[in-house]
């Protein structure tokens, strides 16, 4: 399991301000239109949560 998950997504309130970091204590991950992605894009954290910026 991963130790670090790194994420950009600044409007987030799991991101750890200037780390780019996940603090969420689980990610959720799934597919676009219930199919197999075949990459990166084809793919969403459902774990997102918007935080105040």
């Amino acid at each position: 399991m991963a130790l670090d998950v790194l994420c950009e997504v600044n409007s987030c309130v799991h991101n750890i301000s200037n780390e780019n970091k996940c603090g969420a204590t689980q990610i959720y991950v799934v597919n676009h239109k219930e199919k197999n992605a075949s990459s990166s894009s084809e793919t969403d954290c459902k774990t997102f949560e918007p935080s105040d910026l």
